[in-house]
């Protein structure tokens, strides 16, 4: 393993997707641990592709037992605008390969309701959102946005994150904390999503990339020296807080 430090980001890269795993467990039971001992609720944003996969450390011992599921609250930077049970969901993909493995109550799991609108949904679940700041379960930037503890994302091979994509208007919207898409280039076509601002605002985010489909090149255009005309979604993830980039070598191979 390979790890470099910058300004407020740590970029570390892997040999294996094994290695990757028992790491990125390490860091989020860490974390959990001393968040934890600081206030009652740690506040966890998921993302959907391979990240789950990657969690599977911490469904196993000594994670399983030494970390306190009660204060884990858990939320999603995008989802697809499908029922809980479709093979699209992301809340399906995070139930099936996480959530149902560990001792997180069930109240403190907050999917969207899929029996809205794409607009509705997204509408729905900032309002869900902005209740849990008022009661204090998230903690709230200098900016007034919420400060989630950790947001998990992944990126996809064009560059994008969430479900913000390349030269999307979506990328400059400013006042919302979560949106709706009804036209994304990646199937499904509706959406919601978390915004830039929001993104930014959490205390730590790890970018947690697998080079399996061309993810070397949006990497390359986020960390090395190229210069891109046009700024992929990637680049602007630049949060308030602590950025730790866990990528295996394949993801780094332009580096």
């Amino acid at each position: 393993m390979a790890t470099e430090k910058g300004e407020g980001k740590k970029v570390s890269v892997f040999d294996s997707e094994e290695d990757l795993a028992v790491a990125l467990a390490k860091y989020i039971a860490d974390l959990s641990d001393k968040v934890s001992k600081t206030k009652s609720s740690f506040t966890v944003v998921l993302s959907g592709g391979c990240l789950i996969q990657l969690l599977r450390k911490l469904v196993e011992p000594p994670y399983i037992d030494s970390v306190d599921w009660s204060t884990w609250h858990v939320f999603w930077v995008d989802e697809r605008v499908v029922p809980k049970d479709h093979v699209d969901s992301n809340y399906k993909l995070a139930f099936d390969g996480f959530l149902s493995k560990v001792p997180i109550l069930p109240g403190n799991v907050y999917s969207i309701n899929d029996a809205l609108s794409a607009e509705g949904a997204a509408d729905d679940y900032e309002i869900c959102i902005k209740h849990l700041v008022k009661s204090n379960v998230i903690a709230i930037s200098e900016s007034g946005l919420p400060k989630f503890d950790l947001m998990l994302l992944g990126m996809g091979p064009d560059g994008h994150v969430a479900s913000l994509f390349p030269g999307h208007p979506l990328l400059k919207e400013k006042d919302k904390w979560v949106t709706f898409i009804k036209d994304s280039p990646k199937p499904p076509p509706e959406r919601i999503t978390f915004t830039f601002p929001v993104i930014n605002a959490s205390a730590h985010v790890a970018l947690v990339i697998l080079g399996t489909a061309g993810e070397a090149g949006p990497v390359h255009a986020a960390l090395g020296n190229g210069q891109n005309s046009d700024v992929l979604p990637i680049q602007m993830v630049s949060p308030v807080g602590e950025l730790a980039w866990f990528l295996d070598k394949e993801a780094a191979s332009k580096l």
